[in-house]
C-alpha cells in the first residue's frame, strides 16, 4: 500500500473487507463509521477552502494582504479576522507584534 491520503482512500475498503474475517462486527462497524466521518470532515474542509477563496475574491482587504509573497489563505483570512480596523494600528510591526508574530517592542531603544 502506498503512503499517500489517496492510497490509503483507495485500499481502505478491500483493507476492511480482509479483516472483517477475523475481528468482531462491532469493531469493523466502529472502524467504517470512523472512515465515514473523516471522508464527511474532509468534504467540510473543502466546503470551507472554498468560502475562503471566494472571500478573496470580494474582500479587498484580503485580496491586498494575499498579494504579499509566504502569506497564504488561511493565514490571510485569519489576520483580517483578527485585525478588524486596520487603521487601529499605527504600522505592520504593530499589528505582527499584537497578533504575536514578532516580539513586542518594550524599550525606548535607550540603554
Amino acid at each position: 500500500m502506498g503512503k499517500s491520503r489517496a492510497a490509503l482512500d483507495k485500499a481502505i475498503p478491500s483493507v476492511l473487507e480482509r479483516v472483517a474475517e477475523r475481528l468482531l462486527a462491532v469493531v469493523i462497524d466502529s472502524l467504517r463509521e470512523q472512515w465515514n466521518g473523516l471522508t464527511k470532515f474532509d468534504e467540510q474542509v473543502g466546503r470551507i477552502e472554498r468560502r475562503m477563496r471566494d472571500c478573496k475574491k470580494e474582500d479587498k482587504a484580503v485580496k491586498a494582504i494575499s498579494d504579499i509573497p509566504g502569506v497564504g489563505l488561511l493565514t490571510v483570512t485569519a489576520a483580517v479576522a483578527t485585525m478588524g480596523d486596520p487603521k487601529a494600528f499605527s504600522s505592520g510591526r504593530e499589528f505582527a507584534a499584537r497578533a504575536g508574530l514578532v516580539p513586542k517592542q518594550t524599550g525606548s531603544g535607550a540603554r
